[in-house]
């Protein structure tokens, strides 16, 4: 008689940096992913990974009606290749103490819009790219300004001519706009759920606080304000406060629009 062979499920792996859809069992009735409720979307919990995560097994908790349960992951140390960029603006990279104290402000207003906690949006599938162009600079890259060292790039950058229209990926609320040292003209939106995105260096804002936008709303248009060397759209995605790939989160959203639909290969 041949021997009984167990077929284990694989282990999810997640990068760095990375997004991942994990199925949720039956009966689900909130997740948790370490003290906060999770992002949940089309019955699968999103599960963001912040670049200093630390590599090796995580979980979410599922509690369901039969008690609480465990979804297992792996986080994995993905490496970021570096990226070097001359500012001619030196100011830029080494602000005064005037520019100290005003990024100091701003920075407080980004904390609190990343740590908006809203109800989800029930209609995020599919969520689009903003704009079209070249992957200037991706995600998670390792910089140096002007030799000097700088935090990992934490979102996505597209190259585009200025002025070109940048769309909502999906709906949400304006948390957030102003005019920023760093990332010049800026947009947040808030989709709910823990999930938010900023939209940096735009030549002009069209939206203002409050607002409930729709998928493919013009929020504003390509721009050079701020730290750039070009016309580019900065595009961060936070998923509770963790900033992740934006292409990544695209490519499970997607994923998820398509098996919700039916049309998965």
């Amino acid at each position: 008689m041949a021997p009984l062979v167990l077929m284990l499920a694989a282990t999810v792996t997640v990068d760095t940096g990375g997004v991942a859809a994990l199925p949720l069992p039956e009966g689900a009735v909130d997740v948790l992913y370490g003290d906060e409720p999770a992002l949940i979307v089309a019955d699968h919990v999103i599960v963001g990974v912040g670049l200093d995560a630390a590599p090796g097994p995580h979980h979410v908790v599922v509690r369901t009606v039969d008690g609480d349960e465990t979804i297992d992951f792996e986080v994995v140390a993905k490496p970021y290749p570096e990226q070097r960029l001359t500012i001619p603006d030196r100011r830029k990279v080494n602000p005064l103490p005037e520019d100290l104290e005003r990024i100091g402000r701003e920075t407080k207003l980004q904390r609190a819009a990343y740590a908006r906690r809203t109800p989800v949006r029930q209609d995020l599938l599919p969520f689009k790219q903003p704009v079209q162009g070249i992957y200037s600079s991706p995600f998670g890259l390792r910089r140096f300004l002007n030799d000097q060292p700088r935090s990992p790039h934490s979102g996505l950058d597209i190259a585009a001519d200025t002025g070109t229209p940048v769309a909502a990926p999906a709906p949400g609320t304006v948390a957030l706009t102003g005019d920023f040292f760093f990332s010049g003209n800026v947009v947040f939106l808030d989709h709910g759920g823990g999930l938010l995105t900023m939209y940096g260096h735009l030549d002009r804002i069209d939206v203002r606080e409050g607002m409930d936008i729709d998928r493919g709303d013009i929020i504003g248009a390509v721009g050079a304000t701020g730290r750039v060397t070009g016309p580019h759209l900065h595009w961060t995605v936070a998923i509770q406060g963790d900033r992740v790939d934006p292409i990544t989160l695209m490519r499970e959203f997607d994923r998820l629009a398509a098996e919700t639909t039916g049309t998965a290969n």
